[in-house]
């Protein structure tokens, strides 16, 4: 299913033309609340193996959690890793899995920070502006930020702070299991953004869709 972008630029800038590039979208981020009617959410997840990417997008029905479509592709790996410019990495390959799609979600939640970034412009904000679709963060760790310890129980948070600015929430999805760090995208404001990641989980660290995402990219690359 072809992807309407709204905005378009180079794949293969250098550092400085990338973080500038960085700086002229992130004034395209709306934080807003999310759709009060979400039918479905998508997950997006990419892994590294042998120079390639194998991204893996996938499509759950809302709030059955019910997969509706799921697309795993590989393609040759075209930028370097460089810290805070991820997603110009990871973008290219997640836009090709998500074209094979047979639906698309209401909201997209991507294994990587939002707002959670350096110049808060993380990889689920450069998705959401390139598409002008709700995106939200989740990521497993922390990239800039500190936040207070939390509860042991499901459902506790604590904002993610840096320099006096809640960028995020540190988010408990399992009982005494270590949390996720959710942050907005795009289209999208931290409250509703939480309440999204914990309505998706099934009893596990991660959210649904980021569970089955993740999974199918382990099991294309360990799969002959």
């Amino acid at each position: 299913m072809p992807l309407p972008l709204y905005h378009e630029h180079p794949w293969n800038p250098s550092p400085d033309e990338a973080v500038q590039l960085q700086n002229q979208l992130k004034k395209e981020i709306l934080h807003q609340p999310l759709p009060e009617k979400i039918e479905r959410v998508g997950g997006l997840d990419v892994r590294y193996v042998d120079g390639c990417a194998r991204a893996a997008a996938v499509v759950f029905e809302f709030p059955t959690m019910k997969v509706a479509a799921q697309a795993v592709l590989e393609i040759p790996v075209s930028y370097p890793y460089i810290p805070g410019l991820f997603s110009f990495r990871e973008v290219p390959p997640l836009l090709a899995a998500m074209e094979g799609l047979a639906a698309l979600p209401d909201v997209w939640l991507c294994d990587g920070q939002g707002i959670a970034h350096p110049r808060r412009f993380g990889l689920a904000c450069h998705l959401g502006v390139l598409l002008d679709l709700p995106t939200v963060g989740c990521a497993k760790s922390v990239l800039i930020g500190t936040h207070a310890p939390l509860a042991p129980e499901r459902g506790s948070i604590a904002p993610l702070m840096e320099n006096g600015e809640v960028i995020g929430m540190a988010v408990r999805t399992r009982d005494k299991i270590s949390p996720v760090f959710v942050s907005v995208g795009h289209r999208a404001d931290l409250d509703s953004a939480v309440r999204l990641v914990l309505a998706c989980g099934r009893g596990l660290r991660l959210p649904e869709p980021l569970r089955l995402a993740h999974w199918l990219t382990t099991q294309a690359v360990t799969t002959p």
